[in-house]
């Protein structure tokens, strides 16, 4: 039993889907099971329930429950919801008795893991389960941990940095040190930021040998202005980091993902000019439109990634 806790969504995701790993590729159909504790349904004890499941012509089944922090950090009763909480964002505390009694009695041919932004570490689940019966792998990004008492940002800055030449390395390129060193000084401390400026520059730099410090302006500076139709503009333009900058600048200004999905539908279906590359186009559109469905991975790296493969198209 593993519980994966911290800020750092891309390592806690690599981590988790790690696991799939220990049951055969020909029989994960079968034996690997994923839930999202966010969704409607998905609650302790049908957790439970799939992790007592028993393996199908496998010794091993792996259940991973991702977004676990809606089970096991609830709002308290009786303290005012926060603006972006619905009534579905938390489960009383005797709903986790029955998870708390799997932790102490497990299925001995599952490998239960369960990943959390955070965990409420007063509540009999963390005393009586994970904390005793489970082992506990935290990832705080360029933090270190959860709340350090001090930060060192000289400490940050160098891990960042180190971060961002271990990803362009591992993506057989290169990067100017002073390259390397605006990306981190841009994300600051911000795990998720750094991540997705990460992924920004090498869509932007694929093919390149060497990133160059323009390229990084060109990508992770901000903009003061941003209209409706930027980005469908900027792929029409052949532009991709114009349109990765914007697509950036709507999602940040909260703009809705299926809202941007739908203009580049729509930008496909009556701006796409060559005939033939309209049938890719269109089954870029249905693959991301599949994932964003199926939680297949962050809105915001799925739509980039559509994004540029658009531009190539044009």
């Amino acid at each position: 039993m593993y519980l994966i806790v911290g800020d750092d969504d891309a390592e806690i995701a690599n981590l988790a889907s790690d696991f799939t790993a220990l049951v055969e590729d020909e029989l994960r159909a079968f034996n690997v099971e994923r839930l999202y504790a966010s969704d409607k349904g998905v609650t302790p004890a049908s957790v439970v329930e799939s992790a007592r499941a028993l393996p199908m012509m496998s010794d091993r089944r792996v259940v991973v429950v991702l977004r676990g922090e809606r089970m096991l950090k609830p709002k308290r009763r009786g303290r005012a919801a926060e603006p972006d909480e619905t009534p579905e964002d938390g489960e009383p505390a005797g709903d986790l008795d029955v998870l708390t009694e799997y932790l102490q009695r497990p299925e001995p041919s599952t490998t239960l893991v369960i990943t959390a932004a955070d965990v409420d570490k007063s509540r009999r689940i963390w005393k009586s389960g994970f904390q005793k019966h489970a082992v506990v792998v935290e990832c705080w990004g360029l933090k270190g941990e959860k709340d350090p008492r001090y930060l060192d940002l000289r400490a940050v800055a160098r891990r960042a940095e180190q971060l961002v030449r271990d990803a362009v390395t591992r993506a057989g390129q290169q990067i100017d040190p002073a390259a390397a060193r605006l990306v981190a000084e841009r994300a600051g401390a911000d795990i998720v930021r750094l991540r997705g400026d990460l992924d920004r520059l090498l869509l932007y730099a694929a093919g390149k040998p060497k990133i160059g410090l323009a390229d990084v302006q060109e990508v992770v500076s901000a903009a003061s202005s941003q209209d409706d139709w930027a980005v469908t503009n900027a792929i029409q333009q052949g532009n991709a980091a114009e349109a990765l900058r914007q697509l950036a600048l709507a999602l940040d200004g909260g703009a809705v993902p299926y809202m941007i999905l739908g203009q580049l539908a729509w930008f496909v279906r009556e701006k796409l000019a060559d005939p033939r590359r309209i049938p890719p186009a269109v089954d870029a559109l249905f693959r991301t439109d599949l994932d964003l469905k199926t939680s297949g991975g962050d809105p915001r790296v799925l739509l980039e990634r559509l994004v540029a493969e658009l531009c190539q198209r044009v």
